[in-house]
């Protein structure tokens, strides 16, 4: 089937957002990213950044924890669901809703779960060694009182959590996607080209 959706999911620092906003300016499709937070914000009335953050990550790095902390939601406010449950729900919502308007790139949240019942999504990991993310983040985004590594760390067990806990599955787990590019052995402008062919390569074929 011809692939009219990419979904990005990535390590923090491994340049997958820049791939797949080069992917989205090369096929001319629509891309997003943070657009997908301003929407959950405008439909659940919370802000931007507390939806950027509760929308990808997990509050704890530890599955049960998270799963503890969330409990149940009042009766009557956001249909009984906790705050977390509430954003996932909405945020599911929106992205299903961004995939039936057209060809598109969507980086991040759980995307490739979400639209796991269409045939028409290519999904992609992107992942890199410490050392290249390290540098990467320190580049983009400045020191902080963590160090590099730690920062790191942190992001990916927020995330892996927050995966296993909306999704049931193992966040970074190859089999999971249909494919894992390392950008620190690839390159990202090289891992943009990869799945750029693919998609080229399925129009041909469909």
């Amino acid at each position: 089937m011809e692939t009219n959706i990419i979904t990005i999911s990535r390590e923090f620092g491994s340049g997958g957002r820049t791939v797949g906003k080069d992917l989205a300016e090369r096929l001319g499709w629509a891309y997003y990213d943070k657009e997908i937070i301003k929407q959950v914000a405008v439909e659940t009335g919370f802000n931007e950044e507390f939806v950027a953050e509760n929308g990808e990550y997990a509050p704890t790095k530890n599955l049960l924890s998270y799963i503890l902390s969330s409990g149940n939601g009042t009766p009557g406010i956001m249909n009984g669901l906790s705050v977390g449950d509430f954003i996932w729900a909405v945020q599911s919502k929106v992205i299903t809703n961004i995939a039936e308007k057209g060809s598109c790139v969507i980086v991040g949240r759980c995307a490739d779960y979400v639209l796991r019942n269409r045939g028409d999504c290519l999904n992609i990991f992107i992942h890199a060694d410490m050392g290249a993310r390290a540098e990467r983040i320190v580049r983009l985004y400045g020191e902080s009182e963590k160090s590099p590594e730690k920062r790191l760390e942190d992001k990916d067990k927020a995330r892996r959590v927050y995966c296993k806990r909306h999704t049931g599955l193992d966040w970074g787990m190859s089999q999971n996607y249909n494919l894992s590019l390392d950008s620190s052995k690839i390159g990202i402008e090289k891992c943009a080209d990869i799945v750029y062919t693919l998609v080229k390569e399925t129009e041909q074929n469909f």
